[in-house]
């Protein structure tokens, strides 16, 4: 650009210089013309960044908590827990395409004194993925998909009745993590259940703090993939015994799990709603409903699934932490130690959890 314009001034300034003294020297008029392109004011160009279409941020959190009792004459147990907790979000956006990720991870465990073993307090996988198009202003056109499960094997504590070999407990001895772990039932495990969504809708977002998402058409997976938990869970069984009337039954009585499938198929409708506020800089509150009604299975029976999370920033790097989690399943049989120990099947209830934390975070973003 530079040579393109020094040429330019050379030839005006020759042909100016020509005009006014046609006997003019030419080297003279070529160092006149040289002296003009150098006294010239540059034009500096600033440099345009590259846009930037990822948006990525990593939250992560710990808790810690203790109790110790001396003497204390109100009672109570010596406590110890622990909890970590990952938000991770990898957004990308460009001109009318979106693709969003969050993977959020949990996992806590706790420690009383009461009982000697140590007890899982938390305990959560979630991923979610949404790509849309935009189809018109706040209008998109989406693909959701997401998967739900937990790490490890999940267990209740009812209290012994017995010793862990079955014998009766001797006067003036307590439980120990033998007998404990011995009257144990297992809830939940790794995979057992986990629930995957393939939904394909609409994405409305009237408000920058309020997303919609209509599905229609929704499949997804139940696995359970412990045979010991698929009867809870409401596995449809497989073909050779649905018309076993006698099904094959176990040492203790309870059906074997190996007669149910440890994949059942869903197809139906899915709803989910997102809201997600700053009240301030310190103050940040969100929460999803998210709907789900199953075509081929009894599609009056919604499955709902309702986490609500409040974070207060107390400094840069502590804050406090509220969860909430509600589960209506009417696939999910819960027993209570009083049914189990009378021999009575379980029933559909409202699953509920709520956490409050106090700990060490930090963010990072990109």
């Amino acid at each position: 650009m530079r040579k393109l314009l020094l040429l330019a001034c050379i030839c005006l300034q020759l042909s100016v210089s020509a005009q006014e003294n046609e006997a003019s020297d030419p080297l003279e008029v070529l160092d006149e013309a040289a002296q003009a392109v150098e006294s010239a004011p540059r034009v500096e160009v600033e440099a345009v960044p590259a846009p930037k279409y990822w948006k990525n941020s990593l939250q992560t959190k710990l808790d810690f908590g203790q109790t110790s009792l001396t003497n204390w004459a109100a009672g109570g147990y010596n406590t110890v827990s622990l909890k970590t907790f990952i938000d991770a979000n990898a957004n990308y956006a460009k001109d009318k395409m979106l693709w969003n990720n969050r993977l959020q991870l949990d996992y806590g465990f706790l420690y009383s004194a009461d009982k000697p073993i140590l007890q899982k307090s938390d305990d959560r996988i979630y991923l979610e993925s949404k790509w849309g198009y935009q189809a018109k202003n706040e209008l998109y056109y989406s693909v959701n998909f997401s998967f739900r499960s937990q790490f490890s094997n999940t267990f209740d504590f009812p209290t012994p009745g017995a010793k862990a070999d079955g014998s009766p407990l001797p006067e003036g001895e307590e439980y120990n993590a033998q007998d404990w772990k011995a009257a144990s039932v297992l809830k939940s495990g790794f995979l057992s259940p986990a629930y995957t969504n393939l939904a394909l809708g609409l994405d409305y977002s009237p408000l920058s703090w309020l997303t919609v998402n209509l599905a229609p058409v929704t499949a997804g997976l139940v696995i359970v993939d412990n045979p010991e938990l698929r009867s809870s869970y409401s596995q449809p069984l497989k073909k050779q015994y649905e018309d076993v009337t006698d099904l094959p039954k176990l040492d203790d009585g309870t059906v074997d799990g190996n007669v149910y499938k440890p994949v059942k198929f869903e197809f139906g409708a899915q709803l989910k709603v997102d809201f997600k506020v700053n009240i301030n800089d310190n103050f940040a509150f969100s929460s999803q409903v998210v709907l789900f009604s199953d075509y081929l299975d009894e599609p009056q029976n919604l499955r709902v699934n309702w986490d609500t999370r409040f974070d207060w920033k107390l400094t840069k790097f502590f804050s406090f932490l509220f969860t909430t989690n509600l589960i209506y399943d009417d696939n999910v049989m819960i027993v209570t130690p009083e049914e189990k120990s009378a021999g009575l099947p379980g029933r559909q209830r409202v699953q509920f959890k709520e956490s409050l934390s106090f700990g060490f975070v930090y963010t990072f973003a990109r």
